[in-house]
């Protein structure tokens, strides 16, 4: 008797210890699984480009942007937000200096993977030119065979729908001025290769019921009028909307049908990099809707086959300058980069 119960104890003692090293064999990582065989990380693609390089236009200098200092010095500026916003996506930044030399700004656009314009006032003068020639730009080297994406946030996407159209006073006079809104999505839009292909459904419901982007524009286009302009309906889709506070119905993100041009008249960067508007959101959603329109750009930007010289981009990165901070008494830009071409 004595015996059998001593065996018993001995079986299951061998029965815990067995359980014992299972459960810790079940945490293991997999390389200390496969002790033969040594880790390998699978190759990056080689069809796209991981160094991407994004060009932002800067825009004339004025004080009532929150920039400090007078359009006659003939300074331009870029708000940090927009630096920040491409650099959280994996990309570098070249500023591309609105009023320098066409030899300087065409030589920096040959260093470029994609381009940003901003939001800011100027419609008409240099700056316009300026737009009007990188916009062509971009339009060659898709047609030329590489990948070129370009972004055009508020004042920029309106004046694309002003040179698409080839009417310059298309625009028509909203009251969106600092205001948050939702977004309205065109009913059957196709999203499939678009900024918000990656967008989690729950979270484009929530941007259609929930005020998660940002805006800041007196001057938009009805849909009506969009449609009726057969050059910007041929060139562009509609993909979302938006009211002003008045209820009046704008375009509010569009799609190049042919290119990779993304047109938006709300804010995608303001959400996480600016705090000098109340009335910005950033809720965890909202800060989610900027990382996500960012990765989409700087995706694209990777599609690019132009694989420029890399001490010429380290000579004309944005690095090369030292941003200012102007947000210190809460309004305008939180921080900005002044260019004083020579």
């Amino acid at each position: 008797m004595r015996n059998g119960v001593v065996w018993s104890l001995f079986l299951i003692a061998i029965f815990k210890c067995t359980l014992s090293v299972q459960s810790h064999q079940a945490i293991l990582l997999p390389s200390q699984l496969r002790r033969d065989s040594p880790a390998s990380c699978p190759a990056p693609n080689p069809s796209l480009y991981y160094r991407p390089v994004i060009g932002i236009l800067s825009h004339p200098g004025d004080s009532s942007s929150g920039s400090r200092f007078s359009s006659s010095t003939r300074a331009s500026y870029i708000a940090a937000s927009y630096v920040k916003f491409v650099e959280a996506a994996g990309a570098r930044v070249i500023p591309l200096i609105y009023n320098e030399s066409p030899e300087k700004l065409q030589k920096k656009l040959s260093l470029v993977n994609g381009v940003l314009f901003t939001g800011g006032w100027a419609k008409s003068g240099l700056y316009f030119e300026t737009v009007e020639k990188i916009f062509k730009k971009v339009l060659e080297r898709n047609d030329g065979g590489d990948y070129f994406p370009l972004y055009a946030t508020c004042l920029g996407f309106e004046l694309l729908t002003m040179i698409v159209s080839k009417d310059n006073n298309i625009l028509e006079g909203f009251s969106a001025s600092n205001q948050a809104s939702s977004l309205q999505f065109k009913e059957n839009a196709n999203l499939e290769g678009t900024v918000f292909q990656r967008f989690p459904p729950d979270l484009l419901k929530k941007m259609s019921t929930e005020c998660l982007v940002m805006q800041n524009h007196i001057y938009a286009i009805s849909p009506g009028k969009f449609l009726d302009n057969e050059k910007l309906s041929s060139f562009f889709e509609i993909l979302s909307t938006c009211k002003d506070e008045n209820d009046k119905v704008y375009v509010s993100t569009v799609h190049s049908r042919n290119y990779p041009v993304t047109g938006f008249q709300w804010h995608p960067e303001k959400n996480t990099f600016e705090w000098g508007v109340p009335g910005i959101p950033h809720t965890e959603d909202a800060i989610q809707i900027t990382q996500l329109a960012a990765n989409f750009l700087v995706s694209e930007a990777r599609k690019s086959l132009n694989r420029p010289d890399a001490q010429e981009v380290r000579d004309n990165l944005i690095y090369n300058y030292n941003p200012t901070y102007t947000g210190k008494d809460g309004r305008g830009f939180d921080e900005i980069y002044i260019f004083t071409p020579v």
